[in-house]
C-alpha cells in the first residue's frame, strides 16, 4: 500500500481530529447543558445561601422603606412564626394586619414567605409590589432576580440583577446567578464579568469557577481555561467532566499530546465514552503513535458494543489508509467478534470489501479474496471499490485480460473513472499494448488533467510509434 506525503498525511490527520474533535465538543456542549441544570439545584440548596436570603428580613433604614410603629408591631408578632418554620400561621397572620398602603417592608416578608413555601408565583408578585412601591428597595430587587434565574427567565432576572447593582448592591451569589442568566443566554462576556466578581467573593465555590471556565472557553480563551481547570482537578480528581474540558481547551491550544494526557486519565479513572477514547486514538493518529491509536480505538469499541458500527469501521479505515494492515486487522477482528450476528449486509460488504484491500496491502490476497469480491460485484454491480480491487488483485496475478474488464467497467463510474483509465493504461502498456494504451489515457486528460500523465501519454505515444 503506498503511504501518504508528510503533507496530505498532515492535512489528513487534522480533517480526522477536527471531525472527532467537532463530535467531542458537541457532546460536551450537551454535557454542559445538564450539567448547567444541576447549578441552580446546587446553589438553590446551598445552606449558606438559604441563610442569606431568609436573613434578608431585616430593616435597613438607611437605604429601605419605613415601617410605622405599628407594622413594627406587626412583624415582631410574624417573625417568631417564621422562625418556628410555621410559616402557614405567619403568612396568614402577616395577610391580615397588611393593608394596601402599608410599608413595601411587609410585602418584601411575605415574598419571603411565598419562598420559603416554594410558592414562587406568588413571592414574586409580592416582591413586584414592594418594589412598585419603594423602586430603590435594593433586596427586593436581588430576590427577584434569583427566583427568575430558577424559574429560567433570564432577561427579567438579568434586569432585576443589574438594578440591584446600580443601587450599590453585590453579593457572590447575585453575581454569580447573574453569570448563569447571561451564560443561558450564550452572551458569554458580560457572564465571565459577573463569574469573575463572584469567585473574587467566593474563591471556594466550583459552580463560579466552573461557570467562569465554560465562558472563558466558549470564547477561545483557551489557555485561561486550562489554568481555571488545574485548580478544578486538582479538588475532584475523578470528575471526567474536568479533565475532559481541560482536553479540549489542550486542543485549542494546538497542544494535542497534553490532551492526550487527559482522556487517558479519563480511561484510567474508568470514565471514558466512545467519543473520548475515538479523540484519544485520533490525536495519536495525528502524532504518527499508531500503535498506540490501535489501542485506544479497540478501548473505544469495549467502551459500547452497543454503539454505530460505523465508528469503528471508520477507525480500521485510518489505520489501513496509514499502511498498517496488521493493526487495522485488529480492528476488524474486534469488530466482528463484537458485532457477531448483528452486522447488516451493507455493513458486512464494507468490511469485506476492507478485509481485501488489507490482503493487498500484505501480499495475503489469494482467489477466496477474489471469490469474496466477485459475489460483491454480482450483487452490486456498481460498487466501484470492489471493482477496482477486483481490477488490482487479477493486474497482480498476471491476469491481464481479467483485469482489464473490470478497470472498463470501473471506468463507467464517474468518481471511479480517471483512476480506472490510467490503472487500464498501465495494464496494456504492461502487455505491449501501446497504441490500445493511448484512448484511457487521453480519456483520462480530459477528465481530469495532470501534468505527470501527460508526462506520460507522451512516453506511451513515442512508443507507440516505434512500434508502427
Amino acid at each position: 500500500m503506498k503511504t501518504l506525503s508528510n503533507g496530505r498525511r498532515a492535512r489528513r490527520s487534522f480533517t480526522i481530529l477536527g471531525t472527532c474533535v467537532a463530535g467531542l465538543i458537541l457532546a460536551a456542549g450537551a454535557a454542559a447543558q445538564e450539567s448547567a441544570r444541576g447549578t441552580i439545584e446546587s446553589i438553590w440548596n446551598d445552606p449558606t445561601f438559604q441563610r442569606q436570603f431568609v436573613a434578608a428580613y431585616g430593616v435597613n433604614a438607611e437605604i429601605e422603606p419605613r415601617v410605622t410603629l405599628d407594622e413594627v408591631g406587626i412583624l415582631e408578632k410574624v417573625r417568631p412564626l417564621m422562625a418556628a418554620n410555621d410559616l402557614a400561621k405567619a403568612e396568614a397572620a402577616l395577610k391580615k394586619a397588611m393593608k394596601p398602603d402599608c410599608s413595601a417592608i411587609l410585602d418584601f416578608t411575605l415574598a419571603g414567605i411565598h419562598f420559603q413555601q416554594e410558592n414562587f408565583d406568588s413571592a414574586l408578585e409580592s416582591y413586584d409590589k414592594a418594589i412598585k412601591k419603594f423602586p430603590s428597595f435594593r433586596r427586593a430587587w436581588r430576590n427577584l432576580g434569583l427566583i427568575q434565574v430558577r424559574q429560567g427567565k433570564y432577561d427579567p432576572a438579568i434586569a432585576a440583577f443589574v438594578r440591584m447593582l446600580e443601587l450599590g448592591g453585590g453579593d457572590a451569589y447575585s453575581y454569580g446567578l447573574l453569570g448563569f442568566a447571561y451564560s443561558s443566554k450564550q452572551d458569554y462576556q458580560p457572564a465571565e464579568a459577573a463569574y469573575r466578581n463572584a469567585l473574587l467573593l467566593q474563591p471556594e465555590n466550583t459552580e463560579w469557577r466552573l461557570g467562569l471556565t465554560r465562558c472563558v472557553f466558549r470564547q477561545g480563551k483557551f489557555e485561561d481555561c486550562a489554568s481555571l481547570l488545574e485548580v478544578l482537578i486538582a479538588r475532584y480528581p475523578d470528575k471526567a467532566e474536568f479533565w475532559l474540558l481541560q482536553a479540549h481547551a489542550y486542543l485549542g491550544l494546538k497542544q494535542p499530546l497534553k490532551a492526550a494526557v487527559n482522556l487517558e486519565a479519563i480511561d484510567r479513572l474508568g470514565l471514558a465514552s466512545v467519543d473520548s477514547a475515538h479523540t484519544l486514538a485520533d490525536i495519536y493518529v495525528g502524532e504518527n503513535l499508531l500503535d498506540l491509536a490501535a489501542r485506544a480505538y479497540l478501548r473505544a469499541i469495549d467502551v459500547d458494543v452497543n454503539q454505530p458500527i460505523s465508528r469503528p469501521m471508520r477507525a480500521a479505515e485510518i489505520l489501513a489508509s496509514r499502511g498498517t494492515p496488521q493493526l487495522a486487522r485488529e480492528v476488524l477482528g474486534r469488530i466482528n467478534s463484537s458485532w457477531a450476528g448483528r452486522i447488516e449486509p451493507i455493513e458486512r460488504q464494507k468490511l469485506l470489501k476492507l478485509d481485501a484491500r488489507l490482503a493487498m496491502a500484505d501480499g495475503s490476497e489469494n482467489e477466496e479474496t477474489a471469490s469474496v469480491l466477485e459475489e460483491i460485484v454480482k450483487v452490486d454491480p456498481l460498487d466501484g471499490e470492489a471493482l477496482m480491487l477486483l481490477a488490482k488483485h487479477y493486474s497482480r496475478t498476471s491476469q491481464p485480460d481479467r483485469a482489464i474488464f473490470y478497470y472498463e467497467r470501473a471506468a463507467s463510474l464517474d468518481a471511479y473513472a480517471p483512476q480506472a483509465l490510467i490503472s487500464q493504461a498501465q495494464v496494456l502498456v504492461g502487455m505491449g499494448r501501446y497504441s490500445d494504451a493511448l484512448a484511457p489515457l487521453r480519456r483520462t486528460q480530459e477528465l481530469k488533467p495532470r501534468e505527470d500523465i501527460a508526462r506520460y501519454l507522451e512516453q506511451v505515444e513515442r512508443l507507440s510509434k516505434s512500434q508502427r
